[in-house]
């Protein structure tokens, strides 16, 4: 008799973790890392941005029905998710709710006013001029004066609630109009769901008054939400450990949580989650383990991983070529590796020695002291440009399809690192 995987559901406030997969071999080792050291979270297997799935070719039903397969060879009893990430338009919510998707992850970040921290405040008033009948919501924030659980006190002074509706405003408009499309569609199948909102792809961190405005206006008009992404203070680089000063960021983090829990309560969720490991026991105590990590790049990485083990020339080949496509490709990114920070593959000889400069230190990244994992920010950023390449994606499959059980131990034991820092903290 064949196993049946029960359909992707919601995971509401259990502590969840999202398992990018941008290549469609990776869930047999997210499963094995969740059986090893996942006890208490949710995940969700089927995730993935419809840029990801831009950049890879993909689809969404090819996205859900790798996962769902892979479920079902490995007789995956529990509950799990399916994140839509990175959601823009009506047609984006169309694509993946058709393939079955439940955790709709609402991506405004395109209406965010990105200089809005730095504008002055004559620049803020005539800004605002312009975008007030957007963000009707602002004299119900005047002079308002918060203290939260923590005991920071949040003021709501004119200056800076002008400020958050220029920076916001139009965002959350946006984001509303979308959620409601959501509804609509989710409700018209009968199917249930829950929102995620990002506004963490930011240059300027969210500020906690801007973060209480965001969520209590989402929920006022009926959003679904069950887990919200500000931007953090510190840097969330792609394929690199949390930049920044932890014990500043585990405050901040307990201070939205506070705010989460007073309006909602709700998941405070972390993108860019992937291999920033000294962070998660601050985010699962912060939280009390309401959280959700969202991570993408890292699956990749260890499937590269398995190339070099497999197959040292096609790596090789790799790592030249994402250097010729890295400055091209970095464009949408907030990264610090350059070139001239790693030695291009003709001038390392060792395989050992390519794989350490390309594929570790992602624990050791003190900017200012030497940036030692930049080999693999310039793999991570790269990985459309390969994956899609008529020889690079096609060897890349075959590798890892023919060594299968490699990529899945190597996940495991990359990820059950995440899961039991995140178990730490709980």
């Amino acid at each position: 008799m064949s196993f049946n995987v029960s359909p992707a559901t919601t995971l509401g406030l259990t502590p969840s973790f999202g398992f990018g997969d941008r290549i469609g071999l990776a869930t047999p080792g997210h499963i094995e890392a969740m059986r090893r050291a996942g006890r208490g979270f949710a995940p969700i297997f089927a995730q993935q941005s419809i840029r990801e799935m831009a950049r890879t070719s993909r689809t969404p039903e090819g996205v859900m029905t790798d996962a769902v397969e892979a479920m079902k060879a490995a007789e995956w009893h529990d509950p799990h998710g399916a994140d839509a990430d990175h959601l823009k338009t009506p047609a984006d919510v169309d694509r993946t709710a058709a393939a079955g998707f439940t955790f709709f992850t609402i991506d405004p970040s395109g209406h965010v006013d990105q200089q809005a921290d730095d504008y002055d405040e004559t620049t803020v008033r005539q800004n605002f001029a312009g975008i007030q009948d957007v963000a009707t919501w602002v004299d119900a924030y005047l002079g308002k004066e918060l203290k939260l659980a923590t005991g920071t006190a949040i003021n709501f002074d004119e200056l800076s609630v002008q400020r958050a509706a220029v920076k916001y405003g139009t965002a959350i408009s946006e984001a509303l109009k979308l959620a409601d499309y959501i509804n609509k569609v989710q409700s018209e199948a009968g199917r249930d769901y829950e929102i995620e909102l990002s506004v963490d792809e930011t240059e300027q961190p969210t500020t906690l008054a801007e973060h209480y405005i965001i969520a209590e206006q989402c929920l006022q008009h009926g959003m679904k939400l069950v887990s919200l992404a500000p931007r953090f203070i510190g840097d969330f680089e792609k394929g690199v450990d949390f930049i920044g000063d932890l014990a500043a960021l585990e405050k901040s983090l307990h201070d939205h949580a506070a705010i989460a829990e007073q309006l909602g309560p709700y998941k405070i969720s972390l993108h860019s989650g992937s291999d920033k490991v000294s962070m998660y026991a601050a985010l699962a105590r912060a939280t009390n383990g309401r959280f959700h990590v969202k991570t993408a790049g890292t699956s990749y990485l260890e499937a590269l991983r398995v190339v070099a083990i497999h197959d040292a020339t096609l790596f090789r080949d790799i790592c030249l070529f994402a250097r010729d496509r890295y400055d091209t490709d970095r464009a949408t990114y907030h990264v610090h590796a350059t070139l001239d920070t790693v030695p291009a593959p003709a001038d390392v000889s060792s395989d050992e020695e390519l794989v350490r400069l390309y594929l570790e230190n992602w624990d050791d990244v003190a900017v200012g002291k030497g940036f030692t994992a930049a080999g693999r920010q310039i793999l991570h950023c790269t990985f459309g440009s390969v994956l899609t390449d008529d020889n690079f994606g096609s060897a890349v499959r075959n590798c890892l399809q023919q060594n299968l059980s490699t990529y899945t131990e190597v996940l495991a034991v990359h990820f059950a690192k995440h899961l039991e820092a995140l178990q730490a903290g709980c």
